[in-house]
Protein backbone atom coordinates (compact mmCIF):
# COMPACT_ATOMS: atom_id res chain seq x y z
CA UNK A 1 0.00 0.00 0.00
CA UNK A 2 1.08 3.51 -0.80
CA UNK A 3 0.15 6.86 0.66
CA UNK A 4 -2.11 9.18 -1.29
CA UNK A 5 0.63 11.78 -1.65
CA UNK A 6 2.99 9.23 -3.17
CA UNK A 7 0.35 8.26 -5.70
CA UNK A 8 -0.15 11.89 -6.75
CA UNK A 9 3.59 12.65 -6.89
CA UNK A 10 4.46 9.71 -9.15
CA UNK A 11 2.26 10.79 -12.13
CA UNK A 12 3.60 14.34 -11.82
CA UNK A 13 7.20 13.11 -11.94
CA UNK A 14 6.46 10.81 -14.89
CA UNK A 15 4.80 13.67 -16.73
CA UNK A 16 7.75 15.97 -16.01
CA UNK A 17 10.18 13.28 -17.25
CA UNK A 18 8.13 12.77 -20.44
CA UNK A 19 8.05 16.50 -21.12
CA UNK A 20 11.80 16.76 -20.46
CA UNK A 21 12.59 13.92 -22.87
CA UNK A 22 10.30 15.28 -25.59
CA UNK A 23 11.76 18.75 -25.13
CA UNK A 24 15.25 17.58 -26.17
CA UNK A 25 14.49 17.24 -29.93
CA UNK A 26 12.31 20.35 -29.78
CA UNK A 27 15.17 22.33 -28.25
CA UNK A 28 17.54 20.95 -30.86
CA UNK A 29 15.39 21.87 -33.86
CA UNK A 30 14.64 25.33 -32.48
CA UNK A 31 18.29 26.08 -31.69
CA UNK A 32 19.42 24.62 -35.02
CA UNK A 33 16.85 26.73 -36.89
CA UNK A 34 17.88 29.94 -35.11
CA UNK A 35 21.59 29.17 -35.53
CA UNK A 36 21.29 28.45 -39.27
CA UNK A 37 19.16 31.54 -39.88
CA UNK A 38 21.62 33.77 -38.05
CA UNK A 39 24.55 32.26 -39.99
CA UNK A 40 22.78 32.92 -43.31
CA UNK A 41 22.11 36.53 -42.29
CA UNK A 42 25.76 36.86 -41.27
CA UNK A 43 26.98 35.44 -44.61
CA UNK A 44 24.87 37.87 -46.65
CA UNK A 45 26.12 40.72 -44.50
CA UNK A 46 29.74 39.66 -45.24
CA UNK A 47 28.90 39.56 -48.96
CA UNK A 48 27.67 43.16 -48.91
CA UNK A 49 30.65 44.36 -46.85
CA UNK A 50 33.21 42.74 -49.21
CA UNK A 51 31.54 44.09 -52.32
CA UNK A 52 31.12 47.63 -50.98
CA UNK A 53 34.56 47.96 -49.37
CA UNK A 54 36.60 46.62 -52.31
CA UNK A 55 34.72 48.78 -54.82
CA UNK A 56 35.16 51.80 -52.56
CA UNK A 57 38.98 51.45 -52.85
CA UNK A 58 38.93 52.10 -56.65
CA UNK A 59 41.75 49.63 -57.22
CA UNK A 60 43.10 48.62 -60.62
CA UNK A 61 42.28 45.21 -62.04
CA UNK A 62 45.79 43.90 -61.40
CA UNK A 63 45.72 45.07 -57.79
CA UNK A 64 42.28 43.51 -57.29
CA UNK A 65 43.54 40.17 -58.61
CA UNK A 66 46.46 40.30 -56.16
CA UNK A 67 44.14 41.25 -53.31
CA UNK A 68 41.73 38.42 -54.13
CA UNK A 69 44.62 35.96 -54.24
CA UNK A 70 45.84 37.13 -50.84
CA UNK A 71 42.34 36.91 -49.36
CA UNK A 72 41.82 33.38 -50.66
CA UNK A 73 45.07 32.25 -49.02
CA UNK A 74 44.72 34.02 -45.69
CA UNK A 75 40.99 34.12 -44.87
CA UNK A 76 39.58 30.73 -43.70
CA UNK A 77 36.16 29.86 -45.06
CA UNK A 78 36.46 32.44 -47.81
CA UNK A 79 36.92 31.81 -51.60
CA UNK A 80 36.51 34.54 -54.21
CA UNK A 81 36.74 33.40 -57.86
CA UNK A 82 36.33 35.49 -61.05
CA UNK A 83 33.72 34.13 -63.48
CA UNK A 84 32.19 35.07 -66.79
CA UNK A 85 28.50 34.96 -65.84
CA UNK A 86 26.76 35.35 -62.47
CA UNK A 87 24.22 32.77 -61.24
CA UNK A 88 21.76 32.34 -58.38
CA UNK A 89 22.65 32.34 -54.69
CA UNK A 90 22.81 28.96 -52.94
CA UNK A 91 22.66 28.23 -49.20
CA UNK A 92 23.34 24.71 -47.85
CA UNK A 93 24.87 22.64 -45.03
CA UNK A 94 27.35 19.84 -45.51
CA UNK A 95 29.92 17.74 -43.67
CA UNK A 96 33.48 17.44 -44.91
CA UNK A 97 36.98 16.82 -43.64
CA UNK A 98 38.63 19.91 -42.22
CA UNK A 99 42.40 19.89 -42.73
CA UNK A 100 42.93 22.42 -39.95
CA UNK A 101 40.81 20.54 -37.35
CA UNK A 102 41.88 17.14 -38.73
CA UNK A 103 38.33 15.87 -38.34
CA UNK A 104 35.03 15.77 -40.13
CA UNK A 105 33.13 18.97 -39.40
CA UNK A 106 29.77 20.40 -40.33
CA UNK A 107 29.74 23.66 -42.30
CA UNK A 108 27.08 26.15 -43.29
CA UNK A 109 27.92 27.55 -46.75
CA UNK A 110 26.78 30.42 -48.97
CA UNK A 111 27.54 30.52 -52.67
CA UNK A 112 26.76 33.99 -53.98
CA UNK A 113 27.92 36.44 -56.67
CA UNK A 114 29.32 39.99 -56.43
CA UNK A 115 30.64 42.56 -58.92
CA UNK A 116 34.03 44.22 -58.47
CA UNK A 117 34.97 46.88 -61.02
CA UNK A 118 31.94 45.69 -62.99
CA UNK A 119 33.32 42.16 -63.26
CA UNK A 120 31.40 39.17 -61.79
CA UNK A 121 32.97 37.10 -59.02
CA UNK A 122 31.78 33.90 -57.37
CA UNK A 123 31.97 34.15 -53.54
CA UNK A 124 32.00 31.08 -51.26
CA UNK A 125 31.62 31.70 -47.51
CA UNK A 126 31.80 28.78 -45.03
CA UNK A 127 31.30 28.74 -41.25
CA UNK A 128 32.05 25.77 -39.05
CA UNK A 129 28.96 24.67 -37.09
CA UNK A 130 28.77 22.63 -33.88
CA UNK A 131 28.41 18.91 -34.52
CA UNK A 132 24.89 17.52 -34.18
CA UNK A 133 25.81 14.86 -31.63
CA UNK A 134 27.57 17.41 -29.44
CA UNK A 135 24.59 19.71 -29.63
CA UNK A 136 22.16 16.95 -28.73
CA UNK A 137 24.41 15.80 -25.89
CA UNK A 138 24.62 19.32 -24.48
CA UNK A 139 20.85 19.84 -24.69
CA UNK A 140 20.21 16.43 -23.10
CA UNK A 141 22.59 17.18 -20.26
CA UNK A 142 20.95 20.54 -19.60
CA UNK A 143 17.47 18.94 -19.74
CA UNK A 144 18.47 16.22 -17.27
CA UNK A 145 19.93 18.80 -14.90
CA UNK A 146 16.72 20.79 -14.93
CA UNK A 147 14.67 17.61 -14.54
CA UNK A 148 16.73 16.77 -11.46
CA UNK A 149 16.00 20.23 -10.10
CA UNK A 150 12.29 19.73 -10.80
CA UNK A 151 12.35 16.32 -9.11
CA UNK A 152 14.04 17.66 -5.99
CA UNK A 153 11.71 20.64 -5.94
CA UNK A 154 8.60 18.46 -6.29
CA UNK A 155 9.70 16.19 -3.44
CA UNK A 156 10.57 19.06 -1.09
CA UNK A 157 7.40 21.00 -1.90
CA UNK A 158 5.28 17.87 -1.65
CA UNK A 159 6.59 17.11 1.83
CA UNK A 160 6.22 20.66 3.08
CA UNK A 161 2.75 21.03 1.61
CA UNK A 162 1.64 17.67 2.97
CA UNK A 163 2.80 18.60 6.47
CA UNK A 164 0.83 21.81 6.31
CA UNK A 165 -2.23 20.98 4.19
CA UNK A 166 -2.81 17.39 5.31
CA UNK A 167 -2.08 17.99 8.99
CA UNK A 168 -5.81 18.26 9.95
CA UNK A 169 -6.50 14.97 8.17
CA UNK A 170 -3.79 13.10 10.07
CA UNK A 171 -4.93 14.62 13.36
CA UNK A 172 -8.49 13.43 12.72
CA UNK A 173 -7.25 10.01 11.62
CA UNK A 174 -5.24 9.62 14.82
CA UNK A 175 -8.28 10.46 16.93
CA UNK A 176 -10.48 8.00 15.04
CA UNK A 177 -7.87 5.22 15.49
CA UNK A 178 -7.74 5.83 19.24
CA UNK A 179 -11.55 5.85 19.55
CA UNK A 180 -13.17 2.96 21.41
CA UNK A 181 -16.92 2.53 21.33
CA UNK A 182 -16.94 0.87 24.75
CA UNK A 183 -15.63 4.06 26.37
CA UNK A 184 -18.60 6.03 25.09
CA UNK A 185 -16.61 9.27 24.77
CA UNK A 186 -17.35 11.37 21.65
CA UNK A 187 -14.48 12.75 19.58
CA UNK A 188 -13.79 16.47 19.43
CA UNK A 189 -12.23 17.36 16.08
CA UNK A 190 -10.17 20.50 15.60
CA UNK A 191 -11.41 23.29 13.37
CA UNK A 192 -9.76 23.55 9.96
CA UNK A 193 -9.88 26.10 7.15
CA UNK A 194 -10.06 23.38 4.47
CA UNK A 195 -13.68 22.78 3.46
CA UNK A 196 -13.26 19.10 2.55
CA UNK A 197 -11.60 18.22 5.86
CA UNK A 198 -14.18 20.17 7.83
CA UNK A 199 -17.00 18.30 6.06
CA UNK A 200 -15.22 15.01 6.75
CA UNK A 201 -14.86 15.84 10.45
CA UNK A 202 -18.52 16.81 10.69
CA UNK A 203 -19.62 13.57 9.01
CA UNK A 204 -17.38 11.53 11.33
CA UNK A 205 -18.70 13.41 14.34
CA UNK A 206 -22.32 12.63 13.43
CA UNK A 207 -21.51 8.99 12.66
CA UNK A 208 -19.63 8.45 15.93
CA UNK A 209 -22.29 10.21 18.02
CA UNK A 210 -24.96 8.03 16.43
CA UNK A 211 -22.99 4.86 17.09
CA UNK A 212 -22.38 5.85 20.71
CA UNK A 213 -26.09 6.52 21.25
CA UNK A 214 -27.06 3.20 19.66
CA UNK A 215 -24.43 1.34 21.65
CA UNK A 216 -25.63 2.85 24.92
CA UNK A 217 -29.22 1.92 24.16
CA UNK A 218 -28.27 -1.66 23.34
CA UNK A 219 -26.10 -1.95 26.43
CA UNK A 220 -28.80 -0.53 28.68
CA UNK A 221 -31.36 -2.87 27.16
CA UNK A 222 -29.07 -5.88 27.68
CA UNK A 223 -28.35 -4.93 31.28
CA UNK A 224 -31.97 -4.20 32.14
CA UNK A 225 -33.27 -7.31 30.39
CA UNK A 226 -30.69 -9.53 32.08
CA UNK A 227 -31.45 -8.10 35.52
CA UNK A 228 -35.20 -8.37 35.02
CA UNK A 229 -34.90 -11.98 33.82
CA UNK A 230 -33.01 -13.19 36.87
CA UNK A 231 -36.01 -13.28 39.22
CA UNK A 232 -38.50 -14.92 36.78
CA UNK A 233 -35.90 -17.52 35.80
CA UNK A 234 -35.23 -18.37 39.44
CA UNK A 235 -38.98 -18.68 40.12
CA UNK A 236 -39.61 -20.92 37.11
CA UNK A 237 -36.66 -23.12 38.00
CA UNK A 238 -37.86 -23.53 41.60
CA UNK A 239 -41.36 -24.41 40.39
CA UNK A 240 -39.91 -27.03 38.06
CA UNK A 241 -37.92 -28.52 40.93
CA UNK A 242 -41.15 -28.70 43.00
CA UNK A 243 -42.95 -30.48 40.16
CA UNK A 244 -40.14 -33.03 39.86
CA UNK A 245 -40.65 -33.95 43.54
CA UNK A 246 -44.37 -34.70 43.02
CA UNK A 247 -45.08 -38.42 43.64
CA UNK A 248 -48.04 -38.48 41.24
CA UNK A 249 -45.78 -37.37 38.34
CA UNK A 250 -45.64 -39.85 35.44
CA UNK A 251 -42.41 -40.80 33.71
CA UNK A 252 -43.37 -38.95 30.55
CA UNK A 253 -44.23 -35.82 32.50
CA UNK A 254 -40.96 -36.04 34.40
CA UNK A 255 -39.04 -36.30 31.12
CA UNK A 256 -40.77 -33.21 29.74
CA UNK A 257 -40.07 -31.25 32.90
CA UNK A 258 -36.41 -32.34 32.76
CA UNK A 259 -36.13 -31.07 29.15
CA UNK A 260 -37.70 -27.79 30.19
CA UNK A 261 -35.27 -27.58 33.13
CA UNK A 262 -32.28 -28.05 30.78
CA UNK A 263 -33.53 -25.36 28.42
CA UNK A 264 -34.09 -23.08 31.40
CA UNK A 265 -30.55 -23.75 32.63
CA UNK A 266 -29.19 -22.77 29.19
CA UNK A 267 -31.22 -19.54 29.27
CA UNK A 268 -29.88 -18.86 32.75
CA UNK A 269 -26.27 -19.33 31.54
CA UNK A 270 -26.88 -16.97 28.64
CA UNK A 271 -28.35 -14.41 31.03
CA UNK A 272 -25.31 -14.65 33.34
CA UNK A 273 -22.93 -14.32 30.38
CA UNK A 274 -24.76 -11.22 29.16
CA UNK A 275 -24.46 -9.68 32.59
CA UNK A 276 -20.76 -10.56 32.62
CA UNK A 277 -20.23 -8.90 29.22
CA UNK A 278 -22.08 -5.80 30.42
CA UNK A 279 -19.83 -5.62 33.48
CA UNK A 280 -16.74 -6.06 31.32
CA UNK A 281 -17.79 -3.22 29.04
CA UNK A 282 -18.55 -1.03 32.04
CA UNK A 283 -15.10 -1.84 33.52
CA UNK A 284 -16.64 -3.12 36.75
CA UNK A 285 -13.77 -5.61 37.31
CA UNK A 286 -11.13 -3.20 38.49
CA UNK A 287 -9.36 -5.36 41.10
CA UNK A 288 -5.81 -6.20 40.02
CA UNK A 289 -3.54 -8.81 41.58
CA UNK A 290 -0.53 -10.91 40.69
CA UNK A 291 -1.84 -14.22 39.35
CA UNK A 292 0.13 -17.44 38.92
CA UNK A 293 -1.13 -18.57 35.50
CA UNK A 294 0.72 -21.89 35.77
CA UNK A 295 -1.17 -22.88 38.91
CA UNK A 296 -4.45 -21.45 37.61
CA UNK A 297 -4.34 -23.51 34.40
CA UNK A 298 -3.40 -26.63 36.35
CA UNK A 299 -6.37 -26.11 38.70
CA UNK A 300 -8.73 -25.59 35.77
CA UNK A 301 -7.59 -28.82 34.12
CA UNK A 302 -8.30 -30.74 37.34
CA UNK A 303 -11.82 -29.29 37.47
CA UNK A 304 -12.60 -30.71 34.02
CA UNK A 305 -11.08 -34.15 34.59
CA UNK A 306 -14.52 -35.68 35.22
CA UNK A 307 -15.86 -34.38 31.91
CA UNK A 308 -12.73 -35.55 30.15
CA UNK A 309 -13.06 -39.07 31.60
CA UNK A 310 -16.77 -39.26 30.69
CA UNK A 311 -16.00 -38.41 27.05
CA UNK A 312 -12.94 -40.70 27.00
CA UNK A 313 -10.60 -37.83 26.13
CA UNK A 314 -6.88 -37.59 26.74
CA UNK A 315 -5.21 -34.43 28.06
CA UNK A 316 -1.58 -33.79 27.16
CA UNK A 317 -0.17 -30.79 28.99
CA UNK A 318 3.07 -28.84 29.00
CA UNK A 319 2.77 -26.20 31.69
CA UNK A 320 5.79 -24.01 32.31
CA UNK A 321 5.99 -23.04 35.95
CA UNK A 322 6.33 -19.55 37.36
CA UNK A 323 4.26 -17.73 34.68
CA UNK A 324 2.61 -14.70 36.30
CA UNK A 325 0.47 -11.83 35.05
CA UNK A 326 -1.41 -8.87 36.52
CA UNK A 327 -5.20 -9.04 36.29
CA UNK A 328 -8.55 -9.85 37.83
CA UNK A 329 -8.62 -13.47 38.98
CA UNK A 330 -12.32 -14.01 38.19
CA UNK A 331 -11.96 -12.78 34.63
CA UNK A 332 -8.78 -14.73 33.88
CA UNK A 333 -10.27 -17.92 35.35
CA UNK A 334 -13.30 -17.46 33.11
CA UNK A 335 -11.06 -16.90 30.08
CA UNK A 336 -9.20 -20.19 30.54
CA UNK A 337 -12.41 -21.99 31.55
CA UNK A 338 -14.15 -21.01 28.32
CA UNK A 339 -11.17 -22.03 26.20
CA UNK A 340 -10.97 -25.46 27.89
CA UNK A 341 -14.75 -25.96 27.65
CA UNK A 342 -14.58 -25.08 23.98
CA UNK A 343 -11.82 -27.69 23.44
CA UNK A 344 -13.94 -30.35 25.19
CA UNK A 345 -17.15 -29.44 23.35
CA UNK A 346 -15.61 -29.47 19.86
CA UNK A 347 -13.72 -32.74 20.34
CA UNK A 348 -14.27 -36.32 19.20
CA UNK A 349 -14.76 -39.39 21.33
CA UNK A 350 -11.38 -40.87 22.31
CA UNK A 351 -9.78 -37.64 21.13
CA UNK A 352 -6.95 -35.68 22.69
CA UNK A 353 -6.52 -32.16 24.03
CA UNK A 354 -3.08 -30.56 23.96
CA UNK A 355 -2.46 -27.73 26.42
CA UNK A 356 0.77 -25.71 26.47
CA UNK A 357 1.66 -22.65 28.54
CA UNK A 358 4.86 -20.68 27.96
CA UNK A 359 6.11 -17.31 29.10
CA UNK A 360 4.24 -15.41 26.40
CA UNK A 361 1.63 -17.80 24.95
CA UNK A 362 -1.14 -20.21 25.90
CA UNK A 363 -2.12 -22.88 23.36
CA UNK A 364 -5.01 -25.31 23.50
CA UNK A 365 -5.80 -27.67 20.62
CA UNK A 366 -8.16 -30.58 20.06
CA UNK A 367 -9.14 -33.03 17.34
CA UNK A 368 -11.68 -31.78 14.77
CA UNK A 369 -13.14 -32.83 11.46
CA UNK A 370 -13.79 -29.38 9.96
CA UNK A 371 -12.69 -25.84 10.64
CA UNK A 372 -14.93 -23.54 12.65
CA UNK A 373 -16.41 -20.52 10.94
CA UNK A 374 -13.76 -17.82 11.51
CA UNK A 375 -16.13 -14.94 10.73
CA UNK A 376 -18.58 -15.98 13.44
CA UNK A 377 -16.10 -17.39 15.93
CA UNK A 378 -15.88 -14.47 18.36
CA UNK A 379 -19.24 -12.85 17.66
CA UNK A 380 -22.06 -12.88 20.15
CA UNK A 381 -24.85 -15.42 19.60
CA UNK A 382 -23.00 -16.80 16.58
CA UNK A 383 -22.58 -20.54 16.16
CA UNK A 384 -19.12 -21.41 14.90
CA UNK A 385 -20.07 -25.07 14.37
CA UNK A 386 -23.42 -26.54 13.44
CA UNK A 387 -22.50 -29.91 14.98
CA UNK A 388 -21.82 -28.64 18.51
CA UNK A 389 -23.80 -25.43 19.02
CA UNK A 390 -23.34 -23.49 22.24
CA UNK A 391 -24.72 -20.29 23.72
CA UNK A 392 -22.67 -18.17 21.34
CA UNK A 393 -21.17 -16.09 24.17
CA UNK A 394 -18.20 -18.11 25.46
CA UNK A 395 -15.63 -17.04 22.87
CA UNK A 396 -17.07 -13.52 22.81
CA UNK A 397 -16.26 -13.32 26.53
CA UNK A 398 -12.77 -14.70 25.81
CA UNK A 399 -12.11 -11.98 23.27
CA UNK A 400 -13.53 -9.25 25.50
CA UNK A 401 -11.28 -10.28 28.41
CA UNK A 402 -8.27 -10.58 26.08
CA UNK A 403 -8.87 -7.08 24.71
CA UNK A 404 -9.12 -5.76 28.26
CA UNK A 405 -5.56 -6.87 29.04
CA UNK A 406 -4.09 -6.25 25.59
CA UNK A 407 -3.75 -9.95 24.80
CA UNK A 408 -4.40 -11.42 21.35
CA UNK A 409 -6.59 -14.48 20.79
CA UNK A 410 -6.40 -16.28 17.43
CA UNK A 411 -7.74 -19.47 15.86
CA UNK A 412 -6.36 -21.88 13.25
CA UNK A 413 -7.29 -25.30 11.89
CA UNK A 414 -4.13 -27.31 11.30
CA UNK A 415 -3.68 -31.03 10.68
CA UNK A 416 -7.34 -31.75 11.61
CA UNK A 417 -6.96 -29.91 14.90
CA UNK A 418 -8.62 -26.78 16.29
CA UNK A 419 -5.87 -24.55 17.68
CA UNK A 420 -6.59 -21.53 19.89
CA UNK A 421 -3.61 -19.34 20.70
CA UNK A 422 -3.57 -16.63 23.36
CA UNK A 423 -0.55 -14.31 23.12
CA UNK A 424 0.22 -12.36 26.32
Amino acid sequence: MKKLLSRTLKPILLYALLVSVLSIPVYFFIIDFIWVRELDKHHFAIKRKIENRINALNLSDSTIRQTVAILNRTEPGFVLTPIELAGRDSVYSHIRFDTFMQDREQFRSLVTFIRINNRPYRLLIETNMEEIDETILAISAVSLVFFGLLLAGFIVLNRRMSLRIWQPFYVSLKKVKSFHLQQGQPISFEKTEIVEFEELNESLRKLIDGNIATYRQQKEFTENASHELQTPLAIVRSKLDVLLQNEDLTAQQGEQIELANRALARVSRINKNLLLLAKLENHQFADQERIDLSQLVTDQIELFLENVVDQKLEIRQQIQTGIEREGNRILIEMLFTNLLLNAIRHNHANGAIDIRLTANRFLVSNVGSAALHPDALFKRFSTASSKTPGSGLGLAIVQEISNRYGWEISYAFEANRHVFSLAF
